[in-house]
């Protein structure tokens, strides 16, 4: 498809104009394209930073930023099972059940205008980086030309991704600097972890499944009750022993 390789002709120019660490208005090129070339109504990319975190890197929209954040905050959805086979997760209609995967998220995503989604693993090489979610308002499936530029797309993606490198083999630098252009939303998320890495002496991974229990258990954001945590204003040794 033209459009297709006009669109990675296009991300490479960028690229080569703009430099290293300047890549997200280029992802954001990608997730406005990968609209215009699908039959969906919006599209995110969201990166793999750490254990069990990640962040929103660019989202087309409100729906696409409250399904990711939706995703992060629950710890399922499609992007963490695209994450973890490797391939695309395709639900042309959400309403016809939930995925067994994602139950939660599937009945949270309810609230949302999002009658299918379609996730896509961003990869470079063999290491799964990213993902590339889109979401549409009417149930249907993708036909097979339409996989195939959404996996193409997918692969720009990966191309857009390389302009945020800091220089090394690490995506995400330890205090997140180059996620500066996307707003970082999960910054106080991420330092919430390491508080109770550091007070409870906890591994990455159970110290963020006790986060989201957490907020789950008491109805609210993930983000929220991390900006609690930071503040002060919850007791690591009251509220999460």
């Amino acid at each position: 498809m033209a459009e297709v390789e006009d669109l990675r002709a296009s991300v490479l120019v960028a690229l080569g104009e703009a430099g290293p660490g300047s890549g997200v208005d280029v992802v954001g090129r990608v997730c406005r394209a990968c609209v215009r070339l699908l039959p969906v109504n919006g599209a995110a990319v969201s990166v793999v930073a750490g254990t069990g975190h990640r962040e929103i890197v660019y989202a087309s929209d409100a729906v696409s930023t409250a399904l990711a954040e939706l995703q992060f905050s629950l710890g399922e959805g499609p992007c963490f099972e695209a994450q973890t086979s490797g391939g695309p997760v395709l639900v042309p209609d959400l309403a016809a059940g939930p995925p067994p995967a994602w139950p939660v998220f599937a009945a949270e995503a309810a609230a949302q205008p999002v009658a299918a989604l379609f996730t896509f693993p961003v990869q470079i090489g063999a290491v799964r980086v990213a993902t590339l979610d889109t979401y549409r308002s009417t149930p249907g499936s993708l036909d097979a030309a339409e996989l195939s530029t959404a996996l193409q797309v997918a692969d720009i993606a990966a191309l857009a991704l390389s302009g945020l490198r800091d220089g090394g083999e690490r995506w995400l630098d330890g205090d997140g600097r180059w996620m500066e252009g996307a707003g970082m939303r999960f910054r106080e998320v991420h330092q919430a972890t390491g508080m109770l890495i550091a007070h409870l002496d906890l591994p990455a991974s159970a110290a963020l499944a006790r986060l989201r229990a957490y907020a789950f258990g008491h109805g609210r954001s993930l983000r929220e009750v991390a900006a609690d945590i930071v503040a002060g204003r919850l007791r690591l040794d009251e509220e999460f022993r």
